[in-house]
């Protein structure tokens, strides 16, 4: 499937060759016709071309597969990094909430833009099927069931984006997309509507496909509840959260259980074999964009949203970006005592005395550090890259001081989860930039653990949370295999715990609550999903300001960052946008 995603192309060449009039009676070679489209062959094709978009990726304005521009430096997962303050400026501009305007920022037209040009493709493929019949293309029903299974993945994004977009319906042509209001449909009715695609491809979809890449049945399941999730959080006009739907809890909780009980998913043993090259569709992996290499195309089908994240290290070399905060690094720490995370006061103080480390080589830096204090979680040595620690579980590849950009505006920490160890059979280097082939997980079987968790735990019933959160935090503990240090010591001091209730902990609602939060964040940080966690949780106004209060101590790139509640929980629709069609169709969203 990764192959032939990327094989098909619809070329219509008109050949133009004088400008003498006889031109107008020319007949040309090579012009697909609309009826030519709708042979099966054809048909197919435009489905391959559909899946194809989920990979048609880059760092700027369409980081869909990662999308760490929009999910990520937008909350206290990381900050900006690069060159400063200046160098892509409009992700500044995202990261402190300062200046941003329907106007002061391409990249937020350009997600826009990219989004419907994705959905368009789903449309058009939709538009062929339709005008078939089961017996000139046996397999349609599937085929729609797939892409409409796209279309709700590029509605979805376009919904935790912009609250109010548009709704693109194949019914409707493309030239008058222009004519249709962002607000025909009402913010619970958007969800629906994406709910029936995915319900659609539910019902038609097969359990598990024979070729790897296609949307399954379980995967659809898997997304309807991510979209059922969303919506239980219900908002008023303002974005303030007002209620929580227990129907729609309840509802996560059936199709979580459905896809926990279809044997076809289960945790990767160690945690690393999410960010590995060789660990591809694994059975953690529920639904993934397909990356390749060497599949005959110019430069392979690699994933370029993180292109510009690799560190300085002379092995790469460009260009910084994505650079973990250090609250977030904070937010590994343990209780020495319980294992547990430090809820109220991890973040006091600096792990290592971190931010004493620009007067000290890297050679002091090593011996001075005493590696048995502070115990951490496991996943820290995952995702964050340190000074003094091996990177991307390569012992001998140890990370310095000198692979940081700009320290003296961003720190020490670089990203790790998403790019590749320069020796890697996965990595590619294109320019100045670095790629991967390796897949990136839309949906993995960790969150829908989560999933489930978080619903049970509104519901009230946070004992049956339990269970699953500690599944989550075991499998944790038991990914320190590949962090060790040269001499097979562990890269830090690791300590982490389950939850025991009246043991270590009191599971009241409002604790599980606290501890699946928690365990999202850990688990997740660095992947985009962060802002959105948060603007559903109804908390992101005081989550992101205290953060900002408490970073901005150490760094000043964050003096003008401030979240405004009722406005920053979504971005504006496009001015450009607004004005390409007709006064008052577009209704802004709230605050802007």
């Amino acid at each position: 499937m990764k192959r032939i995603f990327y094989i098909f192309s619809i070329f219509i060449v008109i050949a133009i060759c004088s400008c003498k009039k006889s031109f107008l009676d020319y007949t040309p070679n090579g012009v697909v016709s609309s009826s030519d489209l709708n042979s099966p062959a054809a048909i197919d094709a435009l489905v391959i071309s559909a899946y194809a978009n989920l990979s048609n990726d880059f760092f700027l304005e369409q980081a869909f597969a990662i999308p760490w521009v929009f999910g990520s430096i937008r909350a206290d997962d990381a900050y900006k990094g690069g060159g400063g303050v200046t160098d892509n400026s409009d992700q500044h501009i995202m990261e402190t909430f300062y200046l941003l305007t329907p106007t002061s920022t391409g990249e937020v037209n350009g997600a826009w833009v990219a989004l419907y040009e994705n959905i368009g493709r789903t449309n058009e493929a939709l538009r062929r099927l339709n005008s078939t019949t089961e017996d000139q293309y046996p397999n349609k029903k599937e085929s729609q069931a797939e892409c409409r299974f796209l279309r709700a993945h590029w509605n979805f994004l376009l919904k935790i984006l912009f609250k109010h977009p548009v709704w693109a319906s194949d019914s409707i042509a493309k030239s008058n997309l222009n004519t249709i209001s962002n607000r025909v449909y009402t913010s619970d009715q958007y969800w629906d509507k994406i709910a029936d695609d995915f319900q659609f491809a539910i019902d038609n979809l097969p359990l598990v496909q024979t070729q790897v890449g296609r949307a399954s049945k379980v995967a659809a399941e898997a997304y309807l509840a991510k979209v059922r999730l969303y919506q239980a959080y219900e908002q008023d006009e303002s974005n303030n959260v007002t209620s929580i739907n227990a129907a729609k809890l309840q509802e996560v909780v059936n199709l979580c259980d459905s896809v926990i009980n279809s044997g076809t998913h289960h945790l990767n043993s160690d945690f690393a074999q999410n960010f590995l090259c060789g660990y591809d569709n694994t059975p953690e992996s529920v639904f993934a964009v397909q990356f390749s290499q060497n599949d005959g195309t110019l430069n392979g089908k690699i994933q370029l949203d993180c292109g510009v994240c690799y560190n300085m290290a002379t092995q790469y070399g460009c260009c910084d970006f994505l650079n973990p905060s250090y609250s977030m690094l904070n937010a590994f720490k343990t209780d020495p005592l319980t294992g547990l995370p430090m809820f109220n006061n991890y973040n006091d103080n600096f792990l290592y005395n971190i931010d004493t480390w620009a007067n000290v080589s890297d050679s002091a830096l090593i011996s001075s550090i005493d590696w048995k204090t502070p115990t951490v979680d496991p996943r820290m040595d995952h995702t964050i890259g340190i000074p003094t620690h091996p990177w991307k579980y390569d012992p001998n590849f140890i990370m310095t001081k000198g692979w940081r950009r700009v320290p003296e505006t961003y720190g020490y920490l670089t990203s790790m989860k998403s790019l590749e160890l320069y020796s890697s059979s996965c990595f590619v280097k294109l320019g100045p930039f670095m790629g991967t082939s390796r897949n990136a997980d839309i949906i993995r079987y960790d969150e829908v653990l989560l999933w489930k968790a978080e619903a049970e735990i509104e519901l009230g019933q946070q004992i049956s949370a339990l269970p699953l959160i500690n599944q989550i935090r075991a499998r944790a503990a038991n990914s320190e295999n590949m962090l060790k240090r040269a001499d097979n010591t562990p890269i830090s001091n690791y300590k982490i715990n389950e939850y025991v209730d009246g043991v270590n902990c009191t599971w009241t609602q409002a604790f599980a609550r606290q501890a699946l939060q928690w365990e999202d964040r850990l688990e997740f940080c660095t992947e985009g999903r962060r802002f959105f966690d948060l603007v559903r949780w109804g908390i992101a106004a005081e989550t992101l300001n205290a953060y900002f209060a408490k970073e901005v101590q150490k760094w000043p790139f964050l003096a003008d960052a401030h979240f405004t509640k009722n406005r920053d929980e979504y971005l504006p629709i496009p001015q450009i946008q607004i004005n390409f069609v007709k006064p008052g169709l577009y209704v802004q969203n709230n605050g802007w």
